[in-house]
Order: C-alpha cells, then structure tokens, then sequence
C-alpha cells in the first residue's frame, strides 16, 4: 500500500518539525511555503557581507531542543553549534544612567549576588523566587506544555492537584504584582519583568505563572547557536529533507481543500494542486481560518478574533556599523524608568509608538564572527510597539514609511545616547527597517504582530486554541498561534502535539525518544 499523504502549510520551524515527525510516522510528505526562503517568523536577510536575523535571538529551554533533536535520531551537538553568553545580557536603566549598566551573569550564585548588591535582602528574597520558579517550570513541562487538552483528566493528576492552592495564586495574580512585592529597586523588578516580553505581553497583565521565564534566563544558562538562527533553520530543513520530505517554496496556499468535512490538500495560489489525506497549517491560525477556508468551515472565525489579544508589534532595525560596539553586550536591555507607560503606550487604548522605549539591542558579532565583515559590527534592535499594521512598513536604507522611519531614528539615538556611543548614526553603513505592516503583508501575521498569540490567561494552556479543526476533519494546526504557545520550544512541541493527537495520545508528557544503540 502507497504512504498515507501529507500536506504542512508553513516553512517555519514548526512546519519543518512537524514534516519531520509526520515522516519518520511514514506519511508522504510535501511543506508549501509561500515565500522563496524558508524560516517564517525566524528568517534571516544579508547585506554587504553583513548576516541579520529577522526574529528570535534568544536560545532558551535547551531541553526542549535536546528532546527534540533526539526525537530524530541526533542530538543538539551534532546539528548545533552553541555557545554559551557571559554575561547572560546587560542592563542599561532609564533609572541610573549616570552609573555603570548591570551586567547578568547567568547561575544562582552570581544572580543573587549582583541582586544583594543592589538591594539588601534582595538575594534572599530572590532565592525563593527561583525556586518557585523552577518548580512552576517543571510543573509546566511535565504536566502543561505537552498536553493536547482534548480532554481535561491529566488536570486530575495528583500532581497538580496538591498544588491547586499555589496555582490559584499563580494563575490569578498579575506577574508584575508578584514582582513587586517582593523587590523594590526598579532595575531588578524590571529583570524580573522583562521575562513577559519573551511571551508577547505585559507583565502588568500575564499572570505571574509565568515568572518560571526566570528560571531559564537567571538560573539556567543563555545560549547562542553560531551562524545564527538561521543556522537552526537549515538544521531543521536539512533533517526534513533527509527524511525525504518534499519541500516547495514560493508555493503560497490559497485555500485547504476539503470534500465532505475533510481536508483533501491545498491549491497554491498559482494554481497547483498538493492532494493529501491531512493536512497540517503552521502558518498564522488567523490568515489560515479567514483565508483558506469557507465560512461554514471555521472553528475560529473572525468573530472570535475580536476578542482576543495578539502579541506586541515589533519595529525591527537591522544595522550594520563600522568599528566595535564593546557598549553593548551579545544581548543588552534599555529600560525606561516608568515601566507602566511603556507598557500602556503599546497595549492601551490609546496605543503608539513609546518615546523612550524599553528596548532590545543584539549584538550577534560579539560572538559569532560570520554575522559581520571584518572590522564591523551587526547590530539587531527590537522595540516593542502596538500590533498594528497601520502604523507602516519598513525598508531599506531609510525607504521605510515615515513614522517607521522616524521611530528607527529615535531608538538609535537612545541607543547612542543612553549606551554612550554618541557617533553611532554617523558610522552605520547598512540599515533596514521591518514594522508591523510587513509582518502582516510577508507573514500574514494577524494584526502585524511580531510572535503570536499574547499569553494572558484566557490565552494560555487550555484556553488556548486547540491543535486540530473542529469543523474539518484532518485538518491539524501548530506554530505560535495554537498549542502550547509563543517561541520556538513552544512550537516544536506544538509538532509533537500534533503527532500526539494523530495517535490519540492523551498524556501530559512528551513523546516517546527511540532506543539510543548502546554502543
């Protein structure tokens, strides 16, 4: 009998891990992507010999890659080449400009220490907080991450049930709250806080479950893969191919198939059909439920969307600069001092591009000399803004629309301002911008968001939605949007949720990893 066949919607790393999975589960298997590169969200554009990646930059839940890695039969050394940072990240604050910037060297001891040093009691008081959040972190992976939630008994497990109290807490209290009754020097609760930039919110409205973010960065140890993440793209891309999946590019989907409540496939907007006996979206559930499917077909149809919360925008610039930048740390953190309007201007009401912002400046070239020309320096900026795709598109060499643009000018002149770098506009020789409305027009992304689907708690675990339609029998969903959540951990489990839901598995733990040769 011939394989059973398989379509994947989407070229991102969930797409690729998805493909990968459904073939060593010997389905035929063919992923359109619609643009000429693959990548999605974690893409990558070269200038001049300069190498930007375009969206992640942080390595995180090493384990969920390890896991995964081993889930095809290698590990996370052989296809990776990854580096740990010291320090973690660096802190310049709004607050105390006029002192030296926080480096965070990852470790208990170090981070108590440099809290200690800032706040008297603070280490201690830290101590506890990682401790919960270690605990909520393995909470999280054993018995929430990997679960489909087709239904609810696994939330019976003792488990979770002796720490039903604990969790009401968690699940109810703001994570800014929590924070802040703990500690009271505005550099340290922003440390702490920033963990809910990672998810796509605001810390003053992601319940503070999610202070295990905190165990990665702090207790665990940050990482980077080197050549960048899209080095991780072609790992992913290279072991799906292995397997013999079919990859096509520039094969944008117009709309899945179906006969009879089912997919059969999906038609390329040029026309091609891709027959298929399921089929898996990894693109953005928005564009894939309003675009590629009838109405009558919709489990999430725009109605629904009306009430829910998309991650922040992101204005991303993409710099190339002339010289060394040793201000800036592989990763370094500006934060405004009032931490509240910030957060206000981008998901508040009145919502617009914060001035100052609270920002991101990577710095690949401080680790990886691929990334750069000799003598220069790759600088990538993101600052979180309103998920809107009105405010305009980025470009090239300043091309971008005008309040991009002008947005662009003031963050890199924060950067030079607050970092004391104050000749940095002049010595930048390569520039790009990317706003809100090109991660809708190139991603689909809905409302130009830059990650997906927030994670406030009517958006997190089984509240999120689920991995497969509930009006299309065959149809299956992963990537940000669904199950379990934003960030490509979360998204290379939401494969194996797919898998896990294709064999009727209902458990809370990952699938199983094949039999390792003893010799």
């Amino acid at each position: 009998m011939s394989a059973q066949r398989a379509v994947v919607i989407g070229g991102g790393i969930a797409g690729l891990a998805t493909a990968s999975l459904l073939s060593d589960e010997g389905y035929a298997v063919t992923l359109l992507e619609g643009r000429d590169e693959l990548g999605g969200r974690a893409g990558s554009w070269e200038r001049d010999g300069f190498r930007f990646d375009t969206g992640p930059s942080w390595y995180l839940m090493p384990e969920v890659f390890d896991h995964f890695f081993r889930l095809l039969g290698t590990t996370s050394a052989q296809e990776l080449d990854l580096v740990p940072l010291e320090p973690a990240y660096r802190v310049y604050a709004e607050s105390s400009l006029d002192g030296a910037p926080l480096d965070v060297v990852s470790g208990r001891d170090e981070v108590r220490a440099l809290f200690e040093s800032i706040e008297p009691g603070a280490g201690a008081a830290l101590d506890a907080y990682l401790d919960s959040a270690g605990e909520a972190y393995d909470l999280a992976v054993s018995r929430f991450l990997y679960d489909t939630y087709e239904s609810y008994g696994n939330l019976a497990d003792p488990a979770v049930v002796r720490r039903l109290g604990t969790l009401a807490s968690l699940l109810t209290v703001p994570l800014q709250t929590r924070i802040d009754k703990r500690f009271t020097d505005t550099r340290l609760r922003q440390i702490l806080g920033y963990a809910g930039v990672f998810l796509g919110g605001s810390p003053y409205e992601l319940p503070s479950l999610y202070h295990l973010m905190s165990h990665l960065d702090l207790d665990d140890q940050v990482r980077y893969p080197r050549g960048g993440f899209s080095a991780m793209i072609e790992a992913f891309a290279r072991l799906a191919r292995g397997r013999g999946v079919v990859v096509e590019t520039g094969a944008e989907v117009a709309r899945i198939l179906t006969e009879d409540g089912t997919a059969r496939g999906a038609v390329t907007t040029d026309g091609r059909r891709f027959d298929a006996d399921i089929v898996v979206s990894t693109a953005d559930l928005h564009h894939t439920e309003t675009r590629m499917l009838a109405p009558a077909e919709r489990t999430y149809p725009e109605k629904w969307w009306q009430k829910k919360t998309p991650s922040y925008g992101a204005l991303l610039v993409l710099l190339g600069v002339r010289g060394e930048l040793p201000a800036l740390a592989h990763h370094t953190l500006l934060f405004t001092e009032d931490w509240k309007k910030n957060f206000a201007a981008i998901f508040g009401a009145d919502a617009h591009i914060p001035d100052p912002a609270s920002l991101y400046v990577c710095r690949p070239s401080a680790t990886d000399d691929t990334v750069a020309p000799d003598g220069h320096e790759n600088l990538f900026v993101l600052v979180p803004i309103p998920a809107d795709p009105a405010l305009g598109r980025g470009g090239a060499d300043g091309t971008g629309d005008d309040v991009i643009e002008r947005a662009a000018d003031a963050a890199i002149d924060q950067i030079a301002a607050w970092c004391d770098i104050p000749d940095l506009r002049e010595r930048i020789v390569v520039r790009r911008t990317i706003a809100p409305g090109d991660f809708e027009a190139d991603l689909h992304a809905w409302r130009g968001n830059a990650l997906g689907l927030a994670h406030p708690l009517r958006q997190s675990a089984l509240f999120r939605p689920r991995n497969a339609s509930g009006k299309v029998a065959g149809l299956y969903y992963a990537g940000a949007s669904v199950l379990p959540g934003i960030g490509l951990p979360m998204c290379l489990i939401s494969a194996e949720l797919v898998i896990k839901r294709l064999r009727g598995d209902r458990t809370a733990g990952p699938l199983a990893e094949p039999a390792t040769d003893p010799a």
